[in-house]
């Protein structure tokens, strides 16, 4: 109590220059001491007495809670019933969780939607639980140790820790996967062995959260198998690390995550492939199919090269090329309207100096569209799409229609500028009106770090540890009671 009157005194004076005056007739008449400006004294009777404070409003006491911060607002249920009843209001730590690191809107659907850990196959519809009590959230969330996040992409890895707004760290993911040739097992230590010694730390100092990339995509018993060989053999290289706990999820799930769905279509353009992954209630379906387009960020990247060299443009290397494709290329809304329009522009890149494009910075990615204009035989992307979602609302799942409407972009070239936009006009004329009404292609929502950041809302949920992570021992077990002899066959 001696404590806490003291910080009050001390905020006492920065928080008179806020509180508005009050009626105090109106006061009085007020039959509830919740009720926003309503004075302490109305409930002193019932909670117990403030003293000198019972006059001041109660929306008062609560500014000065927040001012107080989060531990000593906590240590105040000690001073007398009526600061209890302030300390555990909902909306004062909504308060202190949204001045947190973590966007507030990322942390509401985590908590709804993540907390219960990952979804089982054949699980029910998602039911919103009680109201969330969002002091034993922030609690909680304070607890959870900060986790390793590696993001192991076609092209590129990102990595870093949970607990920071960005990756700390990117590498090209084929220079650090080791021989080819070599054994998966040995492949994958010597991958986690290199990001561990990028990033300074000890594996046995915190749990990682991996993104798994998509591969094995068929739903046929090979590919099942394949799958969890390749799962249990991640696990036994980081377990025989001494890595404390594991979380494994999916890459175009954890974009999906990323944009606030737990249901819908990922479009991930990878490095070699496109994939186009339906997803509903956090579970990939294999069983509806996963298109998978024979062009990637690779192929865009070889057809503007082509298109450089044709107009004798001369540059150092792909990575040039690369450069320009990121900073000035985009996608047709109209490809035929676009090259009767002057579409020219330049841009530096360091070393080389300046690049200017016209036509070639949208003739780049229409292939994407019109495969065959760059002389490449695969299934244009719009039409992937719509594949995949005749498929969904074919299989009928609990009989609605919805779930698959919402288009995710991932990968890095998925952030060229006008790509949702075409996508979607693409779908419409395709599609019959039955299906294609309510359509949204989203845009990566954080960009090319888009399953990174789905892996950090996992990382950082108040449940992290025990819904969604694996430990050594109840991975040695499980292996025991399913026979798996898979781990060390590679």
């Amino acid at each position: 109590p001696a404590m806490a009157s003291t910080l009050l005194r001390k905020v006492w004076g920065s928080v008179l220059s806020r509180a508005v005056p009050r009626d105090p007739d109106a006061s009085a008449s007020s039959s509830s001491p919740r009720r926003r400006g309503a004075p302490a004294a109305a409930a002193a009777a019932e909670y117990g007495s403030l003293g000198a404070l019972d006059a001041v409003p109660i929306d008062v006491l609560a500014q000065i809670l927040r001012l107080l911060g989060p531990a000593d607002a906590a240590r105040s249920v000690a001073v007398c019933r009526t600061w209890r009843l302030l300390a555990s209001d909902n909306a004062l730590w909504a308060f202190f969780l949204s001045l947190g690191p973590d966007p507030w809107d990322l942390v509401v659907f985590a908590e709804t939607h993540l907390a219960a850990g990952p979804a089982q196959p054949r699980r029910l519809p998602f039911r919103v639980p009680p109201q969330l009590s969002f002091k034993r959230i922030y609690g909680q969330r304070a607890l959870v140790p900060g986790s390793i996040i590696v993001d192991g992409g076609s092209g590129y890895c990102k990595y870093g820790w949970s607990k920071y707004a960005a990756p700390s760290g990117r590498c090209a993911t084929f220079l650090e996967f080791g021989n080819i040739e070599s054994p998966m097992y040995a492949r994958l230590r010597h991958f986690f062995s290199t990001i561990y010694n990028r990033m300074h730390v000890k594996p046995s100092a915190r749990p990682i959260v991996v993104a798994l990339p998509l591969c094995h995509s068929d739903d046929t018993e090979a590919a099942r198998a394949s799958r969890k060989q390749y799962k249990e053999t991640l696990y036994s290289v980081l377990f025989d690390m001494n890595v404390p706990a594991v979380c494994a999820v999916d890459q175009a799930l954890l974009a999906l995550y990323a944009a606030r769905r737990t249901s819908g279509i990922v479009v991930n353009i990878g490095f070699n492939v496109t994939s186009v992954v339906p997803i509903f209630q956090g579970r990939v379906m294999r069983e509806i199919g996963i298109e998978t387009v024979g062009q990637g960020a690779l192929k865009l990247t070889g057809f503007l090269k082509e298109l450089l060299q044709r107009r004798n443009i001369s540059f150092e290397s792909l990575y040039t090329v690369r450069t320009i494709k990121e900073k000035i290329c985009y996608v047709a809304a109209d490809y035929e309207a676009e090259l009767c329009k002057n579409t020219q522009a330049s841009c530096e890149v360091d070393g080389e100096g300046w690049f200017t494009l016209s036509e070639e910075r949208f003739k780049m990615a229409e292939i994407l569209f019109q495969p065959q204009i760059g002389g490449v035989r695969a299934m244009a992307l719009h039409k992937a799409v719509s594949l995949c979602m005749d498929h969904c609302y074919n299989t009928e799942v609990l009989r609605d229609h919805s779930w698959f409407k919402t288009v995710v972009l991932a990968g890095g070239s998925s952030c060229l500028p006008g790509l949702p936009e075409r996508l979607e006009k693409e779908l419409h004329k395709l599609l019959p009106p039955y299906i294609s009404e309510g359509i949204r292609v989203l845009p990566p929502p954080f960009g090319t770090d888009t399953a990174w950041f789905g892996a950090k809302m996992i990382g950082t949920v108040s449940t992290f540890s025990d819904a969604w992570c694996i430990n050594k021992k109840q991975f040695r077990q499980k292996s025991r009671h399913s026979g798996s002899s898979l781990v060390n066959a590679w």
